[in-house]
């Protein structure tokens, strides 16, 4: 159990179902999840293809509207949110790693890392921004382009950009999915320091079970549904 977990509730999904429309007709993605997440705590998502892992990030972090069902998320009900309060949420509470990396290839690892900083008028974007690359062992990187950099060191600029704003709430979608497993294992290593480090909540979306496994509990979907849990925010 992380040092940091509490036991008040950072993530509530209440009844929560998503369905989106095909030329078939609509079809369900979520049906009915409830889940409440203590602060602090890490959760590892796991279920075959298909089975909602993605989408759930997706209505989590306000990206997909859901259907049905209340999510409580940073002491903020978004079901009923519009699209511009949606954003400033995402940008106020919010982090997201995606599988590949989403950087921005015409700005460095340092404007990448400062961007979200700037879109939140913080003070001394790239002054935190150079410290968090620091943090995740590129501080000699700071003016190469995507481009320029491995995948490995991509991703760990999508991590600094991903905490520098100090989210309560990290989203990683799958995040060593297009790496080497050596590289996959030092972005996993570095994605729970930074977790201790600021005490972030984290919802791990894997296809690898022993990448669940270091978090607190592990959520398995299948069809849409949670069909399993293991752990709990009380255990440890």
């Amino acid at each position: 159990m992380s040092k940091h977990t509490s036991s008040e509730p950072v993530l509530t999904l209440d009844g929560v179902q998503l369905q989106l429309s095909s030329d078939a007709g609509p079809v369900s993605i979520l049906r009915g999840i409830d889940l409440t997440v203590a602060a602090g705590d890490t959760v590892g998502v796991v279920g075959p293809s298909g089975s909602g892992k993605t989408s759930l990030l997706m209505v989590i972090a306000g990206l997909e509207k859901t259907t049905a069902g209340r999510i409580t998320a940073a002491g903020t009900e978004i079901s009923g949110l519009d699209e511009d309060s949606l954003a400033r949420f995402r940008r106020d509470h919010i982090g997201i790693v995606f599988q590949n990396f989403h950087l921005v290839p015409t700005m460095s690892a340092l404007e990448n890392v400062a961007l979200p900083l700037e879109f939140s008028g913080g003070e001394n974007a790239f002054t935190r921004a150079e410290a968090e690359l620091e943090a995740v062992g590129l501080g000699h990187r700071l003016a190469h382009y995507p481009g320029q950099l491995s995948g490995g060191e991509q991703q760990r600029v999508a991590l600094a950009r991903a905490f520098v704003t100090g989210p309560k709430i990290l989203l990683a979608d799958e995040p060593t999915g297009s790496l080497d497993q050596a590289t996959g294992d030092g972005i996993i290593d570095l994605l729970f320091q930074l977790h201790e480090r600021l005490g972030t909540t984290l919802i791990l979306v894997t296809h690898a079970p022993e990448l669940a496994s270091r978090c607190t509990r592990i959520v398995q979907l299948a069809d849409g549904r949670i069909v399993g849990a293991v752990g709990g925010s009380d255990d440890g």
